[in-house]
């Protein structure tokens, strides 16, 4: 039962993340640096500590008691994550929106599941799931397969997505919504997406940074609750601290973009429907956060290791798909193109399953 509230509290978060950006698609009159850090302040600054504050008694003060190399190292992976998904639009600029995002998902994948696995197998700590004790167990091997039939599917979703920008004529978007100029350029885009790629899977190494401040949650929860399991919403603390440094970096760029585009007007132009658009954007931000919310929920069931992760980033990009086809973004394409996103999302689906199972076995 525990690993099947994992897998539907993951499956929520991945829906809140593959659909927060419909209410951006609803304002009018605003350009995207304007919308967008507006629904980031919600993301980032207002939800964070309010579903902290709902959740964690005293949350503040685990923050504030805890050591400042470790807010540091937090603060300092949502910063890098950030810059991780500012870059993602250069990366499908250069190498077009299917291969670049197939690229840059399937590294944020690997190493957001791997790299703490394999770190942990030389820094031990209790209950971490190393590399070493997945390769040599029948569940991590399961788990470790699933994330391999993953990164299939990401390739085959990214295949039909070139078939289709062959078909259609449409408007090239980087994941965000913002309109592109595509200029391919491999050697670049693959740097670029590279980056890209590694520096998005800092969220997780951030969630691993400050650790500790769950612990305590944990703990205290557990000293208050005996006998009823993990605490579902320990990593709301982190959240506050980790996004900080996300926010950071998306309000620079946003200034920076409303500066060049003389677009900081959007915020009070009343030739717009204003207040619709606050609403959506916050909306927009609320909705984003959410996944967050539940990937911890998620995590407190199966365990703070790579199957989260996988899970968490297999959700994603399998409602972002579906969400395609029901908006009809594929209509117009042929008989095998619509064969191939089928066969990607039925392949993310078998690893679900894969990673799901392994973790029955453990």
């Amino acid at each position: 039962m525990q690993v099947v509230l994992g897998i539907l509290f993951h499956f929520i978060g991945g829906f809140a993340s593959g659909s927060f950006y419909i209410p951006y698609k609803k304002i009018k009159g605003w350009h995207w640096e304007s919308y967008w850090i507006i629904g980031g302040l919600f993301s980032w600054l207002i939800v964070p500590p309010l579903a902290a504050w709902l959740t964690i008694p005293g949350f503040s003060d685990i923050i504030r008691g805890e050591q400042s190399s470790v807010l540091g190292m937090t603060f300092l992976f949502g910063l890098l994550w950030g810059i991780g998904g500012l870059t993602y639009g250069l990366g499908v600029r250069y190498l077009g929106v299917s291969l670049g995002s197939s690229i840059i998902l399937g590294l944020c994948m690997v190493f957001g599941a791997l790299i703490p696995a394999i770190y942990y197998d030389f820094s031990p700590v209790a209950g971490k799931d190393t590399m070493s004790m997945m390769a040599g167990s029948t569940w991590g091997r399961t788990v470790l397969a699933g994330l391999l039939v993953c990164v299939v599917g990401i390739i085959i979703c990214g295949k039909a997505g070139m078939m289709k920008e062959k078909q259609l004529s449409t408007e090239a978007k980087d994941p965000h919504g913002m309109d592109l100029k595509t200029e391919y350029k491999f050697g670049l885009g693959m740097l670029v997406s590279i980056i890209s790629g590694v520096l998005s899977a800092c969220f997780n190494f951030g969630l691993e940074a400050g650790q500790s401040m769950a612990t305590v949650a944990n703990d205290a929860w557990k000293l208050a609750n005996p006998g009823e399991g993990e605490f579902l919403y320990r990593n709301n603390v982190i959240y506050v601290v980790l996004l900080w440094g996300g926010l950071t970096t998306n309000f620079i760029w946003c200034m920076i973009l409303n500066a060049r585009n003389k677009t900081f007007g959007d915020y009070g132009n009343r030739k717009t429907p204003l207040l619709s658009n606050y609403v959506f954007a916050a909306l927009a931000g609320t909705t984003w956060f959410l996944q967050f919310f539940f990937y911890g929920m998620g995590e407190s069931k199966l365990g703070n290791g790579p199957s989260s992760w996988i899970l968490h980033m297999a959700f994603i990009i399998l409602v972002a798909n579906l969400w395609g086809l029901a908006l009809k973004e594929w209509k117009g394409v042929n008989r095998a193109t619509t064969a191939t996103i089928i066969a990607g999302i039925v392949t993310i689906l078998v690893s679900v399953l894969l990673v799901g199972y392994g973790n029955s076995l453990k």
